[in-house]
């Protein structure tokens, strides 16, 4: 195992007297095709061009003598240094930052950063990172090739965002483009680059003298509750809309950062604005215009992001994005097979009657789901006489797909 391994940080900028110290005594560095171009490497040192970090990481456990890994920005914010701890290689590692190329990014927009999303896209990830961007209005994306800024640009069509678009930060190359998603497509991009997406409707106004206190999303911007009564909603509610049915269907579903799900029959925007309360990209559908409208003005009231997509299921669901999770709260059981038919983890239906909800279930079963039915009932009280005020019914359906994660 290598005696020393120092991981130095570079953004551009002189290296520090601690990296040029490590660097001189290094007999192994690893690093970009740039990196090993630098004076401060020992001609003599054995150089390592990285592409694979685990494969550097054998070559450095297995080294007698000091190794110097070099990497852009910070090496320990979605870098190098996790590989090289991982018990796989049992490396223990100095490290030596440098500004993180998220923080640089933000620099050159000269924007503050503490309130935004930051995530990673690969090919296997690019579509959770979409759904992020969907749901925030401020998300840095770590880019790679086959997972840039023409492909995030493709898969948020509809949802309009302007991209600052930062390439090969802290070199000679260095450029920076602001510009709408929408037109990302139509340009060759140098991979990687870090990706600002801003837009959408603001959350709650904080006052003014609030700093905040926690990076990313507040959690607690709003009200507190899973799910808010039916006041807090235009309109009435329908049938398929009481609280405590809310409630479970979120339980059932577990909406999360990352995921998209589809609201289908959206009514009053209740479950679709509570869904993504909790960090969701939602797409709400219906083929009512005042439904539509009730949505959007609850997304406003709440501060979230929705995508309202007007139009009837099952035909309008054809060129939807992919559901992680879905809500069915209309159409019955054919909306609900044709939901099937794409896939999503977990699907929840609600039914009026028993007759419905086994067709339901039938068909969840017939599409490979594990189905599962609940008769929930809740009748509310008035406190001051302790007299029943309404009553609520409904057969709850969840189908999870068993040979998948949860």
């Amino acid at each position: 195992m290598a005696d020393r391994v120092t991981v130095i940080g570079w953004d551009g900028s002189p290296l520090t007297a601690a990296a040029r110290a490590a660097l001189g005594a290094a007999t192994l560095v690893a690093g970009a095709a740039h990196h090993l171009a630098l004076p401060e490497v020992p001609p003599a040192a054995e150089r390592i061009r990285l592409g694979s970090v685990a494969l550097a990481a054998r070559r450095i456990a297995g080294h007698r003598g000091s190794a110097v890994v070099l990497a852009d920005g910070d090496p320990g914010f979605f870098g190098v240094v996790r590989t090289l701890r991982s018990p796989e290689f049992g490396l223990e590692v100095e490290v030596v930052p440098a500004v993180s190329s998220v923080a640089a990014a933000f620099a050159r927009a000269g924007m503050p950063w503490d309130d935004a999303q930051v995530v990673v896209a690969h090919r296997r990830t690019l579509r959770r990172a979409v759904n992020v961007c969907r749901a925030h209005t401020k998300v840095a994306v770590l880019t790679s090739p086959g997972a840039g800024p023409a492909e995030l640009g493709l898969l948020l069509a509809g949802v309009h965002r302007t991209f600052v678009i930062c390439e090969e930060l802290g070199t000679e190359r260095e450029q920076v483009t602001v510009l709408t998603s929408d037109k990302a497509p139509d340009h060759t991009w140098r991979d990687p680059n870090i990706v600002i997406v801003i837009g959408g409707r603001s959350g709650p106004a904080a006052a003014a003298e609030d700093t905040g206190w926690l990076a990313g999303r507040d959690p607690a911007a709003g009200p507190r509750g899973w799910t808010q009564p039916a006041g807090a909603y235009v309109g009435t509610l329908g049938e398929g809309e009481s609280d405590l049915l809310r409630a479970a269907q979120l339980a059932r579903l577990g909406p999360r950062t990352g995921d998209l799900v589809w609201d289908i029959g959206c009514g009053s925007g209740a479950f679709a604005t509570e869904a993504a309360r909790a960090g969701a990209a939602v797409l709400a559908v219906d083929h009512d215009i005042d439904a539509c409208a009730r949505t959007d003005a609850a997304a406003r009231r709440f501060g979230v992001q929705l995508q309202i997509v007007r139009g009837t299921a099952p035909h309008v669901l054809e060129d939807l994005p992919e559901p992680d999770v879905v809500r069915v709260g209309g159409g019955g059981a054919a909306v609900v097979s044709a939901v099937a038919d794409r896939r999503p983890r977990r699907i929840v239906a609600d039914a009026a009657t028993r007759d419905a909800a086994e067709r339901i279930g039938r068909d969840l079963t017939e599409h490979g789901y594990d189905a599962e039915c609940a008769l929930i009932q809740s009748v509310e009280l008035d406190t001051r006489a302790w007299t029943e005020k309404e009553r609520s019914v409904a057969f709850l359906l969840c189908g999870v797909l068993p040979d998948r994660s949860p």
